[in-house]
């Protein structure tokens, strides 16, 4: 029998860390967590609810609860038992669980539920401090980035296809926004860990980045 693995991809937004982290799932035939999904849940959560207030936001958490279920073999999140997919994808949201993540409560409440996800291993879980702080024994931890350009022009063509009506500068803005956001919170602030290795897809195609990914997996089994 294979010895399985935990894998934790880290990166910035972006950078299709959910698209490698599944497709590096259903390769492996791992189960695959979307920690960022779990943010944007509690961010919707706060948002329906007028939640502006540090202190409120934290009092709520009992009274929340996070989930995954599978949508014709898609991974749907759900908030409360109610499917939250096609709510929490939105830039209002994302910019929410942004904030909400800098919260040290918020940031312990769901690490907890992420680290009793990974106690069996078999697991591929990505998001901002998956290899500092959920998992810094992870067999194999990567590190996405690609130029902020890159990522702006990526997310730029998503939010197209949903139907919405974009601007690249403001998109651009919100990227850079982000990442400062990220890298300078004072709880679990996105860094890469010692033993990550980086991988920069901003001139890799889809199936460029996959034969690297494979092979870093392969390599550590």
């Amino acid at each position: 029998m294979v010895n399985k693995i935990i894998v934790a991809i880290d990166g910035y937004s972006s950078c299709g860390k959910s698209t490698i982290a599944k497709a590096l799932a259903k390769y492996a035939g791992y189960t695959y967590v979307d920690t960022g999904a779990m943010y944007r849940a509690i961010g919707l959560y706060t948002l329906r609810q007028g939640l502006t207030n540090e202190a409120d936001i934290i009092a709520a958490l009992p009274h929340i609860q996070v989930g995954f279920i599978l949508v014709d073999g898609a991974q749907h999140v759900t908030l409360n038992g109610e499917d939250v997919e096609a709510f929490i994808r939105t830039l209002e949201v994302g910019n929410c669980a942004s904030r909400i993540s800098q919260i040290k409560e918020v940031r312990a409440f769901l690490v907890a539920q992420q680290q009793a996800m990974g106690i069996a291993k078999g697991i591929v879980m990505d998001g901002r401090d998956i290899g500092t702080v959920v998992f810094p024994k992870a067999e194999l931890k990567l590190f996405l980035t690609a130029s902020p350009e890159v990522r702006a022009q990526r997310r730029f063509d998503e939010l197209v296809n949903k139907g919405e009506k974009p601007n690249f500068d403001e998109v651009l803005a919100d990227v850079n926004d982000r990442d400062y956001r990220d890298t300078h919170r004072a709880e679990s602030p996105l860094r890469q860990a010692e033993d990550a290795i980086v991988v920069d897809n901003s001139n890799l195609t889809p199936d460029e980045q996959m034969e690297v990914i494979y092979g870093l997996f392969n390599s550590k089994l």
